[in-house]
């Protein structure tokens, strides 16, 4: 038996010898095989022992952005450039490229494994309770970009089988060139670092820029682009460089007070406008919230007529006296006081008049609501204003309304009848 075998090995060695070309390519496949098995075995090691680092430092399997498999394919092209001399009938030349493809493989790989580990280190930071405030994508492709480029001069010199030294020495003359075509990341760059010293924006933070037509909030800040997602749940991208150059609105302040403001009018009918009679003014006491200000005010009135009118003469023209508006805003002042929704203290509270227009005359409502919340918001100034619009005709009121096509029947109809 064991003869068999020899003269079975022995007329393969004879077929090898007589075709030199088959020996090569059976060289080549064990090497090729070597190579494989080498990568699944390393692949298989090293992939445990990651992804037990990767868990005691908080990551996932998930989040290994390709690592493990770049850093194993290193080991077969280490196979193949040091085991090529082995393999019988390769000429020198083949020899060479064979080795300078190994060598600049494995600089891609590197880089790429690398870029994948700043991928990595991202993520986890990103982990941080306020990683939001300071966040280091910018930064990290910076670092890609600068890996990338060394090794693109690093794989060409290889394969051409020269140094380096002589293609960086080519690129003081390429600077001009270079800034060109580098100008966005670099105006970038310097943007991310402004925006990131200043606190500028930040991941989470609701902002506006009305030329680009965005509003909404920050979900992305990279070194070329921000992302904002609208409220209807568009996304708009805005070049990082437009924040430093371009003014915007950020709403954090409003966010972070924990009060949003109302800043709203009510457009009074002028013609409705009148001193309190009697009547009036019993009817208004009514009112339980303003019945310290009736005591208040009258007081006032009566001190001030005292002093500065006639009152041998009777009652005067220039004397003081309660306005129905004037009683309207105290209300309205009062009733927002009161509001369990509105900020009372701490935080301004104004009702007053503004300019007269043609539409009437404007009251206006300034206050802060105890929520930010978007929904919570439109609802108390909804009900403040129910309230107000209602409410006004109890002070012989009327809220300013155009002329409808209503209104303009009701006057026909009359003037028929």
């Amino acid at each position: 038996m064991q003869e068999e075998l020899e003269e079975e090995f022995l007329s393969w060695l004879l077929v090898f010898k007589e075709y030199p070309q088959l020996e090569t390519l059976a060289a080549l496949v064990m090497l090729v095989t070597i190579a494989l098995v080498a990568n699944w075995l390393v692949k298989f090691f090293l992939v445990r022992g990651f992804y037990k680092l990767l868990n005691r430092m908080g990551g996932a399997h998930k989040n290994d952005f390709g690592i493990v498999k770049r850093f194993s394919n290193i080991i077969p092209a280490l196979i193949l450039k040091s085991s090529i001399d082995i393999v019988p009938g390769l000429s020198s030349m083949a020899i060479i490229i064979v080795k300078n493809v190994t060598s600049g493989f494995i600089i891609l790989t590197i880089a790429l494994a690398l870029g994948a580990g700043l991928e990595i280190v991202n993520v986890l930071y990103m982990r941080r309770r306020n990683a939001y405030l300071k966040p280091i994508k910018g930064y990290i492709q910076i670092i890609k970009i600068i890996i990338y480029a060394v090794a693109t001069i690093l794989i060409v010199a290889t394969l051409i089988d020269r140094s380096p030294l002589i293609l960086l020495s080519g690129l003081g003359a390429m600077a001009a060139v270079l800034m060109l075509i580098f100008q966005d990341t670099l105006l970038s760059f310097v943007a991310s670092v402004q925006i990131s010293s200043g606190d500028l924006i930040r991941v989470g933070d609701w902002v506006e820029m009305p030329q680009f037509n965005a509003d909404g909030d920050v979900i992305d800040i990279a070194l070329h682009t921000v992302k904002i997602q609208n409220w209807n749940k568009t996304i708009t991208t805005i070049p990082t460089k437009r924040f430093v150059s371009d003014a915007f609105i950020n709403w954090r302040g409003m966010q972070e007070s924990g009060g949003r403001r109302i800043k709203r009018s009510l457009f009074i009918d002028q013609q409705s406008i009148h001193f309190l009679t009697k009547e009036e003014l019993e009817h208004a006491r009514n009112f339980s919230l303003l019945k310290g200000y009736f005591d208040s005010k009258l007081s006032e009135l009566n001190e001030w007529n005292a002093k500065y009118v006639n009152s041998s003469a009777g009652e005067s023209f220039d004397s003081r006296k309660l306005t129905n508006i004037g009683t309207y805003r105290a209300y309205i002042e009062k009733y927002i006081r009161n509001h369990p929704g509105i900020h009372s203290f701490g935080m301004t509270l104004i009702v007053r008049q503004l300019s007269p227009t043609p539409e009437g005359l404007p009251m206006e409502v300034y206050c802060f609501t105890k929520t930010i919340a978007w929904s919570e918001y439109e609802a108390i100034q909804s009900d403040i204003f129910d309230h107000l619009l209602a409410i006004a005709p109890e002070f012989n009121l009327r809220v300013y309304q155009a002329p409808s096509g209503y209104d303009m029947h009701e006057m026909g109809v009359r003037i028929r009848n």
